[in-house]
């Protein structure tokens, strides 16, 4: 039997998209514990533009530790593939201010491309030395001019099953936040006999992900 490529992989849970409910804590997927964490990165443009960024090029887990190893997927794969439409206050739908609004390939200021709806990569985290690979889905993208951010989903492989997603604001003041949503669950019975692990590691990370955006901006 021939083994399927990663990108053509499904997630390996069903709420696709689920960590954009604003209900998600009182009511996440069935069987999944959900988190969140809200927290303030500073003020400013230039907190802002470093922010977004940031995380439009998988900088927020590189610089958390982590080796993003992305997998190349097929044009026409990643033009099927969901991306949400942001709403104003009196609901006219918002055109995406940055990721491809023009059909274009865009880049962050180092050159790196920015991530889109589809892509797939895998990330490699060492723990206590150990590696771990964790193969993982760009389900959707905000791209709106003061909300940006992206969620992944797990693929067969991962440690967990479920989704994360990190969504940077700007306030009408001009603060700039940092919100990281999940809802996980170990993906095997073998990942469940390490699920205190799990969580702490996952706390980690959250807390290096407001870290790596809260940081020091670089002249």
């Amino acid at each position: 039997m021939t083994k399927l490529a990663l990108w053509e992989r499904p997630v390996t849970y069903a709420a696709v998209g689920a960590t954009l409910a604003d209900d998600l804590l009182r009511y996440p997927p069935r069987g999944y514990r959900p988190i969140e964490r809200r927290v303030r990165l500073g003020h400013g443009e230039n907190r802002w533009d470093y922010a977004w960024t940031t995380a439009f090029t998988w900088g927020i887990q590189r610089m958390a530790g982590m080796r993003v190893e992305k997998t190349e997927t097929p044009a026409e794969v990643s033009e099927l593939t969901y991306v949400p439409v942001g709403y104003a206050a009196d609901g006219t739908p918002v055109t995406p201010a940055t990721v491809n609004s023009n059909g274009e390939s865009l880049f962050g200021p180092d050159g790196t491309p920015f991530l889109a709806p589809g892509d797939t990569a895998v990330l490699h985290i060492r723990v206590f030395g150990i590696p771990f690979r964790a193969p993982v889905r760009v389900v959707y993208v905000v791209d709106e001019p003061s909300r940006k951010g992206f969620g992944y989903g797990t693929l067969p492989g991962h440690p967990e099953s479920g989704e994360e997603s990190w969504i940077v604001e700007r306030s009408d003041d001009g603060s700039v936040w940092l919100n990281v949503r999940a809802f996980s669950r170990p993906a095997n019975s073998g990942w469940w006999m390490l699920y205190p692990a799990l969580r702490i590691l996952q706390s980690v990370y959250t807390r290096r992900y407001t870290q790596v955006l809260a940081g020091r901006i670089a002249a």
